[in-house]
């Protein structure tokens, strides 16, 4: 049904149920807003109306209404930039501002914060009101995630990405009046919660009040220490976004030239976390065969994601035998990088520093916990995000977009197809599938795209046949969308052999340490196709015809989950209480 309207003396006709702000959008009106939170690459969005900054004036009524959440109406008259509405705008703005830190030149978000930007838009260049200031303690408890209240503007944003698209629960308002924040219950430090280091609140974050912890100026101390060996792993979902950072299209797959940047900044070694997700295959395929052969402990939970194990850990704790043992192809690396290849190469472990490029912010986290360390030497150093690995190209003075594309240094930048589409959700079923069917069938198969578990969708299902076995599959984004799905197994409504979970909606390519897409268009979707693009044009597509692999095998580890395999390369999950 069809709902006609005027917005500034223009007629439109948009569905029943849209908002003001979404028939102004078909008109190419702008109002601008701070709270309101669309995604339309997941095809969400929350009308929370909190702010106040998009109101406008509707004929007949006596009060401003917010435009991202009045539901338009038949015949309704909607004037955008009325004088009226003009100085509310400015005031509501006035008013954040003045209780808003002045420190932008050294702001994360400098440049990037949509405050800042609607301040120039309405040319907001001095404080209308001064005064006290709220002032808070700056939350950097957390190995991953930043929290500095005293940028908080009540958007709540970050909160909508906790609670509604995550349904973690850690975040909400706190406080009254000139005292409210967006905080966990008490103002607790983000260590002291259930968080699980997703990211996806800093993702939602308009202003600098949620950002990365950084750790950039570690790596340049230690690229700059001449008694250590610095080697760097780049995560499959990187290189189909970093261009973005440096103006390059969505989807445009910068693998070469990130690499030769990466040589440019000093790293010793450029490898590929693309190998070591062609091992975790190895290791966790084996797992799946031997547990539906057995019949035990099913389904099979892919163990890659940390900030889903770090939610089961919390919230499924019952379920903590179902994940696969296998480390995530991070840590895995990390583990061979200081065991087989400072061995090759003749370096101690504590003198191989481990940089992982990462596109989540979840995996600074994972780095620090205490069992991926042997004898106090971490498997992996530091962890930066991909918004990160760009400041520090910048800070270089490396034109990207210019440099010759280079190759990954081996043994350990050499991967597969199969390891790339890691980075998106259903990938790393996929790849196991692929080398499970040739591992039961015992020859090469040919057909080896599973498309039914492919997509963006939230929850996918599938049954897939492989060497006369019928698998019955689930692959699931967003932490709301893996709630629902365990909780149909604890009802016992689901019968499924292997799920992969991952936190961030979409997989890796939407991590917490993405750059920026703020929801709009279809960055998503591309970076998606980008990944299978450049699985579908690899020479090898299966994890275990990687040669490299091979050799790994044959030389250090021995067979695929064997003793050796197992004390390097597995891991033990924490059963945690509720905080």
């Amino acid at each position: 049904m069809k709902v006609n309207l005027k917005i500034n003396d223009s007629p439109v006709s948009v569905e029943a149920g849209a908002t003001i702000l979404e028939a102004a959008e078909l008109l190419d009106i702008r109002i601008p807003t701070l709270c309101h939170m669309k995604m339309d690459c997941l095809n969400f969005e929350h009308r929370s109306g909190s702010c106040r900054v998009c109101v406008v004036e509707v004929k007949g009524r006596p009060n401003l209404a917010p435009a991202c959440s009045t539901p338009v109406t038949e015949g309704m008259e909607v004037h955008t930039n009325t004088l009226r509405a003009i100085n509310a705008r400015r005031t509501i703005l006035d008013l954040l501002l003045s209780d808003h830190p002045k420190d932008c030149l050294i702001c994360p978000k400098n440049l990037d914060c949509q405050l800042q930007a609607l301040a120039q838009e309405l040319g907001l260049h001095h404080l209308l009101y001064k005064g006290e200031q709220s002032t808070y303690n700056r939350d950097l408890s957390s190995k991953a995630i930043a929290r500095d209240l005293d940028k908080c503007i009540m958007c709540r944003r970050c909160e909508t990405a906790c609670n509604v698209i995550q349904t973690v629960g850690v975040l909400s308002g706190v406080g009254r009046g000139f005292e409210a924040v967006v905080a966990p219950a008490g103002l607790k430090p983000l260590v002291e919660t259930e968080c699980v280091f997703c990211g996806q609140c800093v993702q939602a974050c308009p202003v600098g009040a949620l950002t990365e912890m950084d750790y950039k100026y570690p790596v340049w101390r230690m690229l700059n220490d001449p008694a250590k060996t610095v080697v760097v792993q780049t995560a499959p979902a990187v290189r189909v976004a970093i261009g973005e950072e440096f103006g390059m299209a969505p989807g445009s797959v910068s693998t070469g030239k990130m690499v030769a940047a990466l040589r440019k900044l000093g790293f010793d070694k450029v490898f590929d976390t693309d190998f070591a997700a062609d091992l975790t295959i190895m290791e966790e395929t084996t797992e799946l065969i031997e547990r539906v052969k057995s019949g035990e402990n099913l389904p099979i939970l892919t163990s890659c994601c940390p900030g889903w194990v770090k939610f089961l850990e919390h919230q499924f704790p019952d379920l903590i035998y179902m994940p696969s043992t296998a480390k995530s192809p991070q840590q895995m690396f990390g583990a061979i990088a200081k065991s087989y290849y400072a061995e090759k190469i003749g370096v101690r472990p504590e003198d191989l520093i481990v940089v992982s490029v990462m596109p989540c912010l979840a995996k600074k986290y994972e780095a620090s916990r205490e069992e991926f360390s042997h004898n106090g030497v971490p498997d992996v150093d530091i962890v930066i995000s991909t918004r990160e690995l760009a400041d520090m190209i910048r800070e270089a003075g490396i034109q990207f977009s210019q440099l010759e594309d280079q190759e990954y240094d081996s043994p350990l930048g050499e991967s597969t197809g199969a390891g790339v589409i890691f980075g998106a959700t259903g990938g790393v079923l996929e790849a196991a599938l692929r080398t499970a069917a040739d591992w039961l069938a015992g020859q090469d198969l040919q057909e080896i795209d599973f498309t039914a578990v492919r997509g963006i969708r939230g929850i996918k299902e599938a049954t897939v046949n492989i060497a006369g076995i019928e698998l019955h599959v689930a692959i699931c984004s967003g932490l709301g969308n893996a709630r629902k799905l365990l909780n149909k197994i604890q009802r016992g409504e689901a019968d499924y052999q292997a799920i992969e979970i991952m936190a961030c909606p979409g997989g890796c390519l939407n991590g917490g340490g993405q750059p920026y897409h703020h929801g709009h268009g279809q960055i998503l979707s591309k970076r998606l196709e980008a990944l299978y693009r450049d699985d579908k044009n690899a020479p090898i597509r299966k994890s275990h015809q990687n040669p490299s692999i091979r050799k790994l095998y044959a030389e250090f580890l021995g067979e695929p989950g064997s003793h050796f395999a197992h004390k390097l390369l597995h891991t033990h999950y924490i059963a945690r209480s509720k905080k």
